[in-house]
């Protein structure tokens, strides 16, 4: 008689709530909500394993510290958005105005903070995210503010943005798009939303309604190309 030995590895305390979503993944998406209920100080590896049902053990062969998850959370709220700059950047800028390029940007971060787990963004501005090991973040975060600097200077016509340089411009801008993080402390954004804000930076910069209307178009466009 053969006896079958047990499986070595990642063993769970309870079955995956979802088979067609990977351990990193239920990790990612547990430690999200303990963060956000509870702060990242209280939330251990442990709590973090015990929701998603595997041992504290396991959670180790994915992450390494819960450092590590909050990193590749926080990660999560602003790559999608520098991404988009970057394929942006690289098409044929006589292709595209700024005023669509903006608001294609815009509308890609509203669109990712309002799926990051948890409302993610709410954790910004907890001390912990202003340690030195989470620079990266905060660099990245930076660049896409620069980014918005350059392309509202660039869309700027008239009224506030004109008469403010590029750095202003995008601290603006980014705090402006941001605003759905509030929005989804009392409910779940709608595509009403992203239209509403992404439109807003536009007239931030002084365009009119028309042109407003103009860049709006191009960048469904642009943003369909580029999907």
């Amino acid at each position: 008689m053969t006896t079958t030995r047990p499986r070595q590895g990642r063993p769970r305390h309870t079955a995956q709530s979802d088979p067609h979503t990977s351990a990193r993944d239920q990790i990612l998406d547990a430690a999200g909500a303990l963060f956000v209920a509870h702060g990242i100080a209280a939330t251990s590896t442990r709590m973090i394993a015990e929701r998603v049902g595997i041992r504290q053990a396991s959670l180790y062969y994915h992450f390494t510290t819960k450092d590590e998850i909050l990193a590749e959370l926080l990660a999560t709220s602003v790559r999608p958005s520098l991404e988009m700059v970057e394929r942006i950047q690289a098409w044929v800028p006589e292709r595209v105005s700024a005023a669509a390029a903006l608001y294609a940007v815009a509308a890609t971060d509203v669109r990712t903070l309002s799926r990051t787990p948890y409302n993610i963004g709410t954790l910004y501005l907890l001390p912990e995210v202003l340690a030195e090991r989470f620079d990266s973040f905060r660099a990245d975060r930076g660049q896409l503010q620069e980014s918005y600097g350059s392309l509202g200077a660039a869309a700027a016509s008239e009224g506030v943005a004109r008469s403010l340089p590029p750095e202003r411009i995008g601290e603006l801008l980014i705090q402006l798009v941001e605003v759905v993080i509030q929005i989804r402390r009392s409910r779940e954004p709608e595509a009403a939303d992203t239209e509403a804000i992404a439109s807003s930076c536009l007239r931030l910069c002084g365009l009119d309604e028309p042109v407003v209307t103009a860049a709006r178009d191009e960048a469904r466009i642009l943003l369909s190309r580029l999907a």
